[in-house]
């Protein structure tokens, strides 16, 4: 049982090829390449023909499903098929779930791209465009894709380019030079000011523990970055440091505890309790600097995502998960690059929303961070590992 494929990229160096022809052989299968054209430059993309030889049926649809994730085609592709969603959040089965790497569907004879890429969502297909959206998204009568072989995907190359940002392929690694993945990060920002891109910051209360609070504040207010997510703790904490010059208990100055120090987050809650909101602390004089001062003053936009853990929480927070989910969508939504600081939960819940062309840096401490998010398909992040305090100022350093 035979069924030919076509891939197209920088397939030799990007081992695209390679991933492609060791599939074919773990599963058990053969292959025959039928033709094989090679860019000689770098502005030129290869193209290989295969001829897919598999045993049974089965063997033959399930190569087909896994070659398409690796971007090949079928030569002769299927038209797509769509059936219309029966009610509210609920897809017709069997629907197409889809990755995080550009999409093309096959419609009356052409390739249409699909609009709002990322992983695990339905593609819909509207008076206008072919569109991601969320099986709780789904409404009654939406047509939803079913079919795979009409779907042809585009997974990125490991790095090619010359910018800034192509100076590491996508593992983590501890050997790495903190100060050279600055040096670089810093001309990649510096670039992506001055086009006027999107830079968006995903952080986790670590920022504020190890002293990174007051040089992620100056890249916002200097315009390198343009959006934050966070948590409620991220908050609280500035808030603390801000109010009593402490987080989590620990003087910021010395390092040491303090006496009855412990409660000095929960009084910082307190304290914006009784002016109603941060924006109304900062309005009445009383929150004059730090972090959440320059993201309110400044007006980026940012989300603040509840969790069952949260202390307070506070009036900004939004305890609403799917509101949170949305709202983090949106201010990701044609992001450049995101900078993701020493967050396990809230750097996977953005990578489970990017796509895969989307520059992505994960900087933590712990190594494992970065594997969990490349393992949850977010195979385009690169890692470094690292004490966020020290990489945030050593970035803003470079940057001043």
């Amino acid at each position: 049982m035979n069924r030919k494929f076509i891939s197209t990229g920088h397939l030799i160096d990007s081992g695209i090829l390679s991933s492609i022809l060791n599939l074919i052989i773990e599963e058990g299968a053969d292959y025959e390449i039928i033709r094989f054209t090679v860019g000689k430059v770098n502005s030129e993309e290869s193209e290989i023909e295969i001829e897919l030889i598999a045993k049974t049926a089965q063997q033959l649809e399930t190569l087909t499903s896994k070659l398409i994730q690796q971007g090949c085609y079928e030569k002769s592709a299927a038209e797509a098929a769509f059936i219309p969603a029966v009610k509210n959040r609920c897809a017709p089965e069997p629907f197409y779930s889809t990755t995080n790497h550009r999409t093309e569907v096959y419609i009356n004879g052409s390739w249409r791209k699909v609009e709002h890429q990322r992983m695990d969502a339905a593609i819909i297909r509207t008076d206008k465009v072919l569109e991601c959206r969320k099986i709780r998204d789904i409404k009654e009568d939406d047509p939803v894709l079913t079919n795979a072989d009409a779907v042809r995907i585009f997974p990125p190359a490991r790095e090619r380019q010359k910018d800034s940002f192509g100076f590491m392929s996508g593992e983590v690694s501890s050997e790495r030079a903190t100060k050279n993945a600055v040096n670089r990060i810093a001309e990649g920002l510096k670039t992506m000011k001055k086009n006027g891109e999107k830079v968006v910051v995903v952080a986790g209360p670590v920022v504020i523990h190890t002293g990174g609070a007051a040089a992620l504040a100056a890249l916002i207010d200097k315009g390198y970055v343009t959006g934050l997510l966070a948590g409620n703790a991220l908050a609280v904490h500035d808030l603390e440091s801000e109010f009593y010059g402490t987080s989590l208990g620990i003087d910021l100055q010395s390092g040491r505890p303090t006496h009855e120090g412990h409660k000095n987050h929960m009084r910082a809650i307190n304290r914006i309790y009784h002016h109603g909101s941060i924006e109304k602390a900062i309005e009445n004089g009383d929150l004059k600097t730090g972090l959440m001062h320059t993201v309110i003053k400044t007006g980026i936009p940012y989300c603040l995502a509840g969790s069952i853990r949260d202390d307070g929480p506070l009036p900004e927070t939004e305890n609403d998960m799917i509101a949170a989910q949305q709202k983090y969508s949106e201010i990701i939504r044609d992001a450049s690059a995101v900078l993701m600081l020493s967050t396990m939960l809230h750097s996977i819940g953005t990578g489970n929303m990017l796509p895969s062309w989307v520059k992505t840096v994960c900087v933590d401490i712990n190594p494992a961070v970065v594997t969990k998010l490349a393992d949850r398909g977010s195979a385009q992040a690169i890692g470094i590992v690292s004490d966020v305090g020290l990489f945030l100022n050593l970035l803003m350093e470079k940057l001043n």
